[in-house]
């Protein structure tokens, strides 16, 4: 069939068979997920969810190039997956469905990420979510993306990040649509772009205590800068046997430039961390807990308080080549942005180098403790 150049809602079989085709393409052949769930003969990944759920691609010469899935809460109810997954419960006990919509399988090809390809599928979708007053949107992002969520205006809420199987270690965050207060306040790129109802906006009463009290992320973006390097340096100046960590004898200032788009994660014991064969390249900074990195059913190395993980694939530009699981429930973990990372080495590189040779002693240090 021939697909509809632009971007469209799937309404016919064949548009949607397309996107469940570079589903697979992108989330089974190139990130590894939810082979369990996919029809390879067909080459197709198709869920339950798809049946009642509004799903949204881009085109262009008679291939998809990109998609996303939206669940309205008006066009069915959402799957006990979707509930579980985004800790529904505590919003549905006091909005109607209506009101709440679930996004999922945002992707890209992979030679359009970093366009604005994903945003202009977001938009289109938006125009419904719009029309129908929706005020929460609810989705999960790999902790590499969470600070350009948090940027956009997402929010994180749960006392639980997502542990699955499947797609790894995502963390839930909530959009509140029509707080157009709040994305000026954070300097949201597309703040004027909302629609602004002034005193009729609907902004749910549930959602600041839900929000305030329950996350397990505290983001630098959303901080006190002083609030969040006091919290990292307290846990790091703790450090047993005068442990060398990542931001061993930087100044204050300098730790700032090193720490731009960070979150502290907490997790529990159980969650993986990493999944090998992820493609992301974010690293990792523990700063409380113990973790375990493992191959398959063979643990290689535990890490604790000032240990790096995430080092290999930020390095060597490769895909993670170990699982790493938090082994108790008091695990906290610094993950620090790749694309940070990179800019700090190219426009300010004797801070890079000091960060750099204080990860290259941790890990000289982890070999000789091994050897």
């Amino acid at each position: 069939m021939s697909l509809r150049t632009g971007i469209h809602l799937a309404e016919t079989d064949g548009e949607k068979r397309a996107v469940y085709q570079f589903r697979y393409d992108i989330y089974v052949e190139e990130m590894g997920r939810y082979r369990s769930a996919a029809d390879h003969e067909a080459r197709l990944l198709a869920e339950p969810e798809d049946a009642y759920s509004r799903i949204f691609y881009a085109a262009e010469d008679d291939r998809v190039i990109g998609t996303a899935r939206y669940t309205w809460g008006g066009d069915g109810p959402f799957s006990s997956r979707q509930v579980d997954h985004y800790q529904l419960a505590p919003f549905l006990a006091e909005l109607a469905t209506e009101v709440i919509i679930v996004g999922e399988r945002g992707m890209v090809a992979p030679h359009l990420r970093g366009t604005d390809l994903f945003k202009r599928i977001a938009q289109h979708a938006r125009r419904f979510i719009s029309e129908k007053r929706i005020q929460l949107l609810f989705g999960a992002c790999e902790p590499h993306l969470l600070s350009l969520y948090i940027g956009q205006g997402s929010r994180t809420y749960a006392k639980q990040n997502i542990n699955s199987p499947e797609s790894g270690y995502l963390i839930p965050i909530v959009a509140v649509l029509e707080d157009v207060a709040y994305l000026r306040g954070i300097g949201a790129p597309d703040a004027d772009d909302v629609p602004d109802f002034g005193e009729d906006a609907r902004i749910p009463a549930c959602v600041d205590d839900l929000i305030t009290n329950s996350s397990s992320v505290l983001s630098q973006r959303l901080t006190a800068h002083d609030a969040y390097w006091e919290e990292v340096q307290r846990t790091l100046s703790h450090l047993v046997g005068n442990r060398i960590s990542a931001l061993d004898g930087l100044t204050e200032d300098e730790a700032a430039r090193c720490l731009g788009k960070s979150n502290i994660i907490e997790c529990h014991a159980g969650d993986r961390v990493l999944k090998k064969g992820g493609v992301a390249r974010n690293m990792f900074v523990v700063l409380s807990g113990t973790l375990e990195v493992r191959d398959e059913q063979t643990l290689v190395r535990v890490l604790s308080p000032g240990d790096v993980l995430g080092e290999m694939a930020f390095l060597l530009e490769q895909p993670r080549s170990m699982d790493v699981y938090a082994a108790t429930d008091d695990v906290r973990v610094l993950s620090l942005s790749e694309r940070m990372l990179r800019d700090l080495i190219a426009r300010d590189p004797a801070v890079a180098a000091k960060l750099l040779l204080n990860i290259s002693k941790v890990l000289c240090l982890r070999f000789l403790k091994s050897a």
